[in-house]
């Protein structure tokens, strides 16, 4: 298991066509997790949620426990 590394923001990203050469991401995988982002922040948006911050904090407490319990899973 590698620890996640955030990403620094789209001006500090320099990349080799690979990975970015600033926190060593695959490029491929920056692009899934920014799509990711991009429908949780559409989904918000679309249900005019105006409570952003608590609608954040949910999406982050559950998927932490989400991660947690299929980690625990036994592999088949």
């Amino acid at each position: 298991m590698k620890a996640f590394t955030p990403c620094q923001g789209k001006h500090a990203c320099r990349d080799d066509n690979v990975r970015c050469l600033t926190c060593g991401r695959d490029l491929q995988e920056i692009a899934q997790l920014r799509s990711l982002l991009d429908q949780l922040a559409q989904l918000a948006i679309d249900y005019d949620y105006e409570n952003s911050d608590e609608y954040a904090a949910y999406v982050a407490r559950k998927l932490e426990k989400m991660i947690a319990h299929r980690r625990s899973e036994p592999l088949n």
